[in-house]
């Protein structure tokens, strides 16, 4: 009777390494599944590893390209950020990643599929819940949530000895006190020494961004266009190069936007699951994207769309923080944010230093801006008088408070007493 076959989500790290064991260990056949999404990865490397500790195969598929086309262009186009911090780096990663899972499993014939997330994270429910939304009959092994395996392994020394009795090659490089997730958007970067908020992140963590108190004396000016919110060239204005394929553009501002010191973000956020978590994150390149395209959607929008996309965007961000990117609540607001973009198209020229990015102009023809209308050098067609009836009119609610309640005092809530200033 033929075992039954498991593919299952490799990193090539220690955790997966030993749940790939443990698996052949249980009778199944394990099949190794890795995406790359543009993290830094030896893939041949984790392929010989991951046959040599027993994998039947090991699949790696490039899916740079994807991710960066079907999930950050996207969510730049929604301007989508989460707690109005995070821009989603890790969140979106992990259906295009999902997707790439269930295709592989489609093509070789797995019952299961597996991954090792932990069950005090958002991933082990990113990848379940865009797996059953993919494919509704696989069946999952998450090892970090099963009894049998988390009184065997309570941690990493577990997982070490672990190794060293099945002779699973572990990097002899001493571990970095913290966790990183990485790909072409961003790095995060938790736990360890990261759990405790009150202590800041070293310098040394940072990978994508140098400290802004090193970056260049002179920054760099770039032209950002946008077609329907979606980026479709930057040129860097002193050199006059020029990028129009996503991944060129991303990988550019990535490099720019890092050697300012742009996008570093340290926060607590919190998770699906109830927790709150502490996380570091460097996201360069989308943070100037994300910076420019909400310049533009503000000049182009009328202003009551604007806010009631604002809201639907806010909805999309928990949407995809918490796993329901192929939900089809998610898929109705994206369609109704995508509809507010049809007029987002111009050009944006931003400039990134010192750990800022700074719109300085911006272009558009369909831009619901009129300078003479604006201007204070002339009326125009405004009519000034008019103002006084406008005024009048939003006055009344505040004189009819004023009849019934009396003045307000908003004084007496903001002074503080000798007792409130020693619970600070």
């Amino acid at each position: 009777m033929s075992k039954e076959k498991v593919l299952l989500a490799y990193s090539g790290g220690l955790d997966t390494s030993c749940i790939l064991k443990w698996l052949l260990e249980q009778d199944y056949d394990v099949i190794c599944f890795m995406a790359d999404v543009g993290q830094t990865e030896d893939f041949v490397a984790a392929r010989e590893k991951a046959l040599k500790i027993g994998a039947s195969d090991v699949v790696v598929k490039d899916m740079k390209d994807f991710f960066v086309e079907k999930f950050v262009w996207p969510a730049v186009q929604m301007g989508l950020i989460y707690e109005d911090r995070y821009l989603l780096g890790t969140s979106l990663a992990r259906p295009c990643i999902s997707k790439g899972l269930m295709d592989v499993a489609a093509q070789r014939g797995c019952s299961y599929i597996s991954h090792g997330a932990t069950g005090k994270g958002n991933d082990q429910i990113r990848f379940e819940l865009s797996c059953y939304a993919l494919h509704p009959t696989i069946r999952v092994i998450a090892p970090w949530r099963m009894e049998t395996f988390c009184q065997r392994f309570q941690g990493r020394s577990d997982l070490l000895e672990y190794a060293k009795r099945a002779n699973i090659p572990v990097s002899a490089t001493p571990k970095a006190p913290w966790s990183m997730d990485a790909n072409i958007m961003h790095i995060s970067y938790e736990s360890g020494i990261l759990e405790d908020p009150s202590v800041a992140a070293p310098e040394e963590i940072y990978q994508l961004t140098q400290s802004p108190t090193r970056a260049p004396d002179t920054p760099t000016v770039a032209e950002i266009v946008f077609k329907a919110g979606l980026p479709v060239r930057v040129t860097e204005l002193v050199s006059g190069r020029t990028m129009e394929k996503p991944l060129d553009i991303l990988a550019f501002l990535n490099k720019a936007g890092g050697e300012h010191g742009v996008g570093r973000i340290d926060i607590v956020e919190n998770r699906y699951i109830g927790l709150k978590s502490r996380g570091v994150y460097e996201t360069p390149g989308v943070t100037v994207l994300h910076c420019a395209h909400r310049d533009l959607e503000i000049y182009c929008l009328d202003r009551e769309v604007l806010r009631v996309k604002k809201y639907l965007a806010d909805r999309m961000a928990d949407y995809v923080y918490n796993g329901y990117w192929y939900a089809p609540e998610a898929e109705y607001v994206r369609k109704c944010i995508i509809e507010s973009q049809k007029h987002v198209s111009g050009k944006v020229v931003v400039e990134m230093f010192k750990g800022h990015v700074m719109v300085t102009s911006r272009e558009s023809i369909n831009s619901v801006y009129n300078q003479e209308l604006a201007s204070m050098e002339v009326h125009g067609n405004f009519s000034p008088y008019s103002s006084t009836g406008f005024i009048e009119i939003n006055a009344v609610r505040l004189r009819e408070h004023h009849r019934v309640f009396g003045t307000a005092n908003m004084t007496k809530h903001f002074s503080r007493t000798e007792s409130d200033m020693k619970l600070i």
